[in-house]
């Protein structure tokens, strides 16, 4: 069976499943467990994360888990925001969408091809996105890591790249 009628025999699966749920809880009000489980707003986008994420598996389309890392990701810092009400915090918490990336990067490397450049970009990713965190909160946010002397990371950061271009030769495109 090809992957597209794959993924098409699963979506209409789950769309029959979720229907059934849905008319279940019409006809049982008793079953609605999201009434007893503290279910706010940004649990949907977490879910559509989540499916994203199925839909990638289902399909045999491992580099789903990148648009679904972000998506899941920006659910947990909504639902986050939506807990405390510190809606400011996007000042600095926009810098761990990189960090999603790169934890999406890592698991299609593991699920699919290419498992080693995979892993190491996704690191690489995850890395810079915590160089940027702790710089961002550390400036905006109520975090105090490094005191005044934050902006050491970035010198840091720039000392890393230089090493990098200096160390890995380039391929050239001919």
């Amino acid at each position: 069976m090809d992957t597209r009628r794959r993924t098409r025999i699963f979506g209409a699966v789950l769309l029959i499943l979720v229907g059934a749920w849905l008319l279940l809880i019409q006809i049982f009000p008793d079953l609605r467990i999201f009434d007893m489980l503290n279910f706010s707003w940004p649990w949907i986008i977490i879910g559509v994360g989540i499916l994203l994420f199925i839909l990638g598996l289902a399909g045999g389309v491992p580099g789903m888990s990148v648009p679904a890392a972000i998506v899941a990701g920006i659910g947990g810092i909504l639902y986050y925001q939506n807990e405390t009400g510190d809606w400011t915090s996007w000042t600095y918490l926009w810098t761990l969408i990189p960090g999603f990336v790169g934890v999406g990067t890592i698991v299609s490397g593991l699920l699919g091809d290419n498992t080693r450049k995979s892993i190491m970009d996704g690191l690489t990713s995850v890395f810079i996105s915590a160089i940027l965190f702790i710089i961002f909160a550390s400036w905006w946010g109520d975090m105090d890591i490094l005191g005044p002397y934050w902006p050491v990371l970035i010198i840091l950061f720039g000392v890393w790249i230089l090493i990098r271009g200096l160390i890995r030769p380039r391929k050239s495109i001919e």
